[in-house]
């Protein structure tokens, strides 16, 4: 009975990363994309909503400014490339290069920016011109 219980269970999936990046939700107004969940993301980096903004208008060429919550791009804008902008300021500014974990906080001393670990305490100098 025991065996034929075990059967019937249904198969157990388990994520054992914590740490997913959201993707961008948004629309399109005429000539502009407009990314409604841009907060949302920031805080979920743990991060400056300014700096993240910087970022990513800088890798994607586009001005952006934040209206009521929204984030606006000036120009038309795939998601997939803003995701994938966003997946790289992850790997840049927010995962600990020892421990991989998203537990970290950046501070500028001097004119360095670290990036501390509170998981594991390693410290590493970002290069950001941002």
């Amino acid at each position: 009975m025991l065996k034929r219980g075990k059967e019937r269970l249904p198969e157990i999936s388990v994520s054992t990363e914590r740490f997913n990046v959201q993707k961008v939700q948004g629309h399109l107004e005429g000539n502009k994309t407009v990314i409604s969940n841009f907060f949302q993301i920031a805080s979920m980096f743990q991060r400056n909503p300014d700096h993240l903004l910087k970022f990513i208008s800088r890798e994607l060429a586009a001005k952006g400014e934040v209206k009521n919550q929204l984030l606006i791009f000036n120009t038309k804008l795939p998601s997939s490339k803003i995701n994938e902008k966003l997946e790289q300021y992850v790997d840049q500014f927010v995962i600990c290069k020892e421990c991989g974990k998203p537990d970290t906080k950046l501070s500028k001393e001097g004119v360095v920016t670290f990036m501390r670990c509170q998981a594991c305490g390693a410290k590493h100098s970002i290069n950001s011109k941002i």
